[in-house]
């Protein structure tokens, strides 16, 4: 395994855990609770034995090897979910808004997860937070995109550990957008903004619905 990857799997656990509690305690799932993640994996569920059937997608095709029990793997675009109306109880997201590009691109994903589950309940990292979740490297995130794409190779924990080319530095500049509270307001007006904070400092915002907010 790839040393940075290493270290994401090291520091992640806490965090993953402590998110899983608390979509656990809201979602109070059951053998009848259809579940939609977007975008996310089996190991984001690996410590956790739902009751009931969890369907992810993601845009690559899924392994041709069966998905354990209880989970459909499927392939698809976030921004254009393949169903109908309501078609699950719960929609889950996990990190995965901030890597579709646009601002555009982020208004559809969340038009049609809200669109698809009667609850809701999607996290992504927070702009304002000291540090970058993806390059495990502080303040860069916030300097201008031209000074970003001179600092990323060589003075951000990614860019030492993976040696990204200079083509591989602009993809990850044009896929990863991250989203303020007053953004994740606009993209869920009829979701709770919750804050997860590490030291005092906000790391990540989940928009929470309920099956009452979805119904008024």
């Amino acid at each position: 395994m790839h040393l940075f990857k290493r270290i994401f799997y090291l520091v992640s656990p806490f965090f993953r855990r402590r998110r899983m509690d608390a979509l656990l305690r809201f979602a109070e799932l059951t053998p009848g609770t259809a579940t939609l993640d977007v975008g996310g994996s089996l190991w984001f569920w690996s410590e956790v034995d739902p009751p009931c059937r969890v369907t992810i997608l993601n845009l690559v095709q899924p392994p041709s090897n069966p998905a354990p029990e209880r989970y459909e793997l499927v392939q698809g675009d976030a921004t254009r979910l393949p169903y109908q109306d309501g078609a699950f109880d719960l929609a889950v997201s996990n990190s995965v808004i901030e890597h579709v590009g646009t601002w555009e691109n982020q208004r559809r994903f969340a038009a049609e997860i809200r669109r698809v589950a009667r609850r809701l309940w999607v996290q992504t990292p927070a702009r304002g937070f000291l540090f970058e979740p993806h390059l495990i490297t502080p303040v860069v995130h916030w300097l201008p995109r031209g000074a970003q794409r001179k600092l990323l190779r060589n003075f951000t924990l990614w860019g030492l550990l993976t040696r990204p080319s200079r083509a591989r530095v602009d993809e990850f500049l044009d896929e990863v957008r991250l989203l303020t509270y007053a953004e994740m307001r606009e993209l869920f007006p009829d979701c709770e903004i919750r804050r997860e904070r590490v030291l005092g400092w906000t790391k990540s915002y989940v928009a929470v619905r309920g099956a009452s907010q979805a119904a008024a």
